[in-house]
């Protein structure tokens, strides 16, 4: 999320809505959001109705969930997924703009 938070305004500057979402409950999340001072929006999601909404996985022996990237344009439609296989398994902030610029 370090890297996210970084480049927020590269987000910003291309009319893109940054969200996280994740395990924790409500006051986990609001804790973490607060104390890093991140920008974008948090949803807890303990529950795990997202994540089963759009197939990401857990893998327990690999820290529970793993990532897992959308790209979901103005119309609703899922313009790219990426799932992770471990928690480095993410796609660089430059590629994720780089796909913005493209839509």
């Amino acid at each position: 999320m370090a890297q996210l938070r970084q480049n927020y305004d590269q987000f910003v500057a291309r009319d893109t809505a940054v969200l996280v979402i994740g395990p924790d409950n409500e006051k986990k999340f609001t804790e973490y959001f607060t104390e890093h001072k991140l920008p974008f929006i948090g949803i807890p999601d303990p529950e795990h109705s997202v994540l089963k909404l759009y197939g990401q996985q857990v893998k327990i022996f690999k820290f529970g969930r793993m990532p897992a990237q959308l790209l979901i344009d103005k119309k609703g439609i899922v313009r790219f997924v990426h799932y992770g296989h471990d928690m480095q398994d993410i796609p660089k902030t430059e590629e994720m703009l780089a796909l913005i610029d493209q839509l």
